[in-house]
């Protein structure tokens, strides 16, 4: 999107560096995982169970800005405890399963459970013992939606920031022209001169950063429910 100069850019600051969140309750396994990301210079960090994971997401502030960097989780089915599909079910309440794409790791028992996980939401399973090129190449694809996830969240809190600091009048006018009026049926229905509602809405453009009615209608579509 081209700005205007001195307008605020509706764009997500860059991405930090992915991360891949690791819960099983097998030490071999887990550390054959860091392994193989670390020589696909990918970046892990591993739980033992899913009961770990949780209550170190509790120290993460996964109602504002967590994760701010791609990430996914590889997340075995069956542990000691709270089960994978238990702490999935914790994921989708808290609402990070965009942010957070899960992929189950599977033994052939599992399948089954496991298929009726990505119809809830789930991004894939992968039953062991598991390709380590399919598997990494399933990793990096999850990472690209959590970026595509997080940068939209991102853009849609912009958006809303912009639009709670415009003015009363500069709401009311952008309401008209997201409504296709022209600016002398915007005078008319707000009782004001056209050269005001020039003004607001020049003053109103430079604050969503866009130029014209179309980007602005567009940009309100795309990021405001």
């Amino acid at each position: 999107m081209v700005m205007q100069p001195g307008s605020p850019p509706i764009v997500a600051a860059p991405l930090g560096i992915p991360v891949v969140y690791l819960v099983d309750d097998e030490p071999v396994v887990r550390d054959a995982l860091a392994w193989l990301l670390r020589s696909r210079r990918l970046l892990s960090e591993a739980f033992a169970n899913a009961d770990a994971f949780e209550a170190w997401l509790q120290t993460r502030d996964v109602a504002g800005h967590w994760p701010d960097a791609p990430s996914c989780l590889l997340l075995d089915v069956r542990m000691p405890g709270t089960s994978g599909l238990a702490l999935f079910d914790r994921l989708i309440d808290l609402g990070l399963t965009e942010r957070l794409p899960v992929i189950f790791l599977t033994g052939h028992g599992d399948v089954p459970t496991a298929v009726a996980a990505v119809k809830r939401g789930a991004f894939d399973f992968v039953e062991k013992p598991f390709s380590d090129n399919s598997l990494v190449d399933r990793v990096e694809q999850a990472l690209a939606r959590s970026g595509e996830a997080i940068g939209l969240l991102r853009q849609r809190r912009q958006v809303a920031r912009a639009v709670a600091e415009l003015t009363d009048r500069e709401r009311e006018v952008m309401q008209r022209v997201v409504a296709g009026l022209p600016n002398k049926l915007i005078a008319d229905e707000l009782g004001i001169s056209v050269r005001t509602v020039e003004v607001h809405r020049a003053r109103l453009f430079d604050k969503m950063g866009v130029r014209s009615a179309v980007e602005l209608t567009n940009l309100l579509r795309e990021h405001v429910g």
